[in-house]
């Protein structure tokens, strides 16, 4: 878990940053700056639409940044045939990681071994790719956020996600602290959406999110002067 001190010791906020631009009217032009700023802050990675992953490979090179992009998003009801195209797609033109919507619709209705089997398909398809699931936190009661947890590591999954921040609320600290209590140690934990300030930022890795999914993070590192990091 990282804390305060952990961050003073050495450890930058920066590495923990998944640098987000999902908009619907995302251009070219903003893709190529957010690769820019990526690399200039020193983000985890770039989190964009999938038409943008190519695009980010290139202007990527050489670099240690990483690629992500998302499957099934935002709502998490398409097909499992067009989830694992998508990622199999996006995997071939460069992206290291894919974030996807698990079916909302089919986990609260109960229909558990479908929602598995999803996973399981994009995990398949992405190989040696990580695959978050998002989970979409604001239509979930905890229950449902546990058995969501539970699948998406039965189904090999290497973190559960909190938000697409397209819903109706975006991370809050007690769903963070409620999925790494049930992943433990044995998966990653992203919190997503909403996230604008180093105090919340903090708030969820202090919670147990160890990658935070955010379009904030310049004004963010930014900011940090003058906060005690």
């Amino acid at each position: 878990m990282a804390t305060k001190e952990s961050l003073m010791r050495g450890e930058t906020i920066a590495r923990f940053i998944d640098h987000t631009l999902l908009k619907a009217t995302a251009s070219p032009k903003e893709i190529s700056h957010l690769c820019s700023e990526a690399q200039e802050f020193g983000f985890f990675s770039v989190c964009l639409p999938s038409c943008y992953v190519a695009m980010a490979r290139d202007a990527l090179k050489g670099s240690s940044v990483k690629i992500c992009t998302v499957a099934g998003f935002p709502l998490g009801n398409s097909s499992t045939e067009a989830k694992v195209t998508e990622t199999k797609t996006a995997i071939a033109q460069g992206a290291q990681e894919v974030d996807m919507v698990l079916n909302i619709g089919q986990l609260k209705a109960g229909l558990t071994q479908s929602v598995k089997t999803d996973i399981e398909k994009v995990v398949q398809a992405a190989g040696d790719a990580k695959v978050k699931v998002i989970l979409e936190t604001c239509y979930l009661d905890n229950n449902e956020v546990m058995k969501a947890c539970e699948l998406s590591a039965h189904a090999g999954a290497a973190f559960v996600k909190t938000s697409t921040g397209f819903g109706t609320a975006g991370a809050k600290t007690e769903h963070v602290q409620l999925m790494r209590q049930v992943v433990g140690d044995k998966m990653g934990v992203k919190a997503s959406g909403g996230i604008r300030d180093i105090e919340t930022l903090m708030q969820m890795l202090e919670a147990g999110a160890n990658r935070i999914g955010c379009s904030s993070g310049v004004e963010i590192i930014k900011g940090l002067k003058g906060n005690g990091y």
